[in-house]
């Protein structure tokens, strides 16, 4: 991929399948065949909602490596390398490049607290040391610092930087670091909530949670985004609303990952302190995915009519 291409569309913030506290490698194989054939447009493996802070190093490695292997160029692979420490970044970075990645998302910031210089430098020094398309992730609410449109510029303009995954929950942000951002750049919401308004505003795309569970939805409505017809897209937001919300109600991955198992997907076992959900989470959850289950049904219906036809 040169920098010139972009990372577009619905992609996934893959979980990481556990079983009795394992990387369970064959549901992890299936969820990536079930989001090639539900039309996903990348895959992020090992980010936040990959419980990436609590893999070893070798887990953190094998993990993209099973990714890409069972992808086998299909869609883009997007691998979580994020630290706040930079060495560590940058030795996550080349394990990415290591295995076939073809791009790495890198959030930075939380516990040590960077000013807008040190995070520059961060960045600057990921992208000297490794040669693969990156991701910018800003998400303060987890990493308490916010990575400004000037810095946004700044680390833009960097040779291997070819976007941001927004979390900022400031829509202004992609017509802000639009201003002064002068090449291709992909400008992806990184929450679902807002992801239809985000894309309004200049967004190409959305790095999701919910795509784990509603893939089918989250690529056709990022489909109506490409085609330019947001009635479509906010049509099928509103459907995804309560689903949206019952995946956050408690910490996320358990939230997403019992929505998982709902379609015998996985297991819901998540990694301390990340702790199992109380049940009247659960029955929210179960709510909202039955209303989105029948829609995601109706797709695959008419998906295989068309392939008949």
């Amino acid at each position: 991929m040169s920098n010139h291409e972009m990372f577009t569309g619905s992609i996934v913030a893959l979980v990481t399948p556990f079983k009795l506290n394992v990387v369970d490698e064959d549901a992890l194989r299936a969820l990536v065949r079930w989001h090639i054939e539900s039309g996903t447009n990348a895959i992020v493996p090992v980010g936040t909602t990959g419980e990436a802070s609590t893999l070893t190093p070798e887990e953190h490695r094998r993990v993209i490596e099973v990714v890409v292997e069972e992808v086998d160029g299909a869609i883009p692979v997007i691998a979580g390398a994020g630290s706040n420490n930079t060495v560590e970044a940058i030795k996550y970075s080349l394990d990415a490049l290591s295995v076939g990645a073809d791009g790495m998302l890198h959030a930075m910031g939380y516990y040590n607290r960077p000013n807008q210089k040190g995070i520059f430098e961060h960045f600057r020094a990921i992208d000297a040391a490794c040669d693969l398309p990156m991701i910018v992730y800003n998400v303060p609410p987890r990493t308490i610092i916010d990575i400004l449109p000037e810095t946004m510029a700044r680390i833009a303009a960097l040779n291997n930087v070819v976007g941001v995954k927004d979390a900022s929950c400031d829509l202004a942000r992609p017509l802000q670091e639009g201003l002064l951002i002068d090449k291709t750049f992909s400008f992806l919401s990184g929450e679902d909530a807002t992801a239809v308004a985000y894309n309004a505003q200049g967004g190409v795309g959305c790095i999701s949670v919910t795509a784990n569970v509603a893939p089918r939805l989250c690529a056709q409505m990022q489909n109506a985004r490409a085609e330019g017809d947001f009635a479509k897209a906010l049509s099928i937001q509103k459907l995804l609303m309560r689903l949206h919300d019952a995946l956050f109600l408690e910490p996320s991955p358990a939230g997403v990952k019992y929505a998982c198992s709902l379609l015998g997907l996985l297991d819901a076992q998540c990694r301390l302190p990340i702790v199992a959900l109380e049940s009247t989470t659960k029955r929210a959850i179960e709510s909202a995915m039955s209303l989105v289950q029948d829609a995601e049904n109706q797709i695959g219906c008419e998906f295989q009519e068309q392939v008949l036809v």
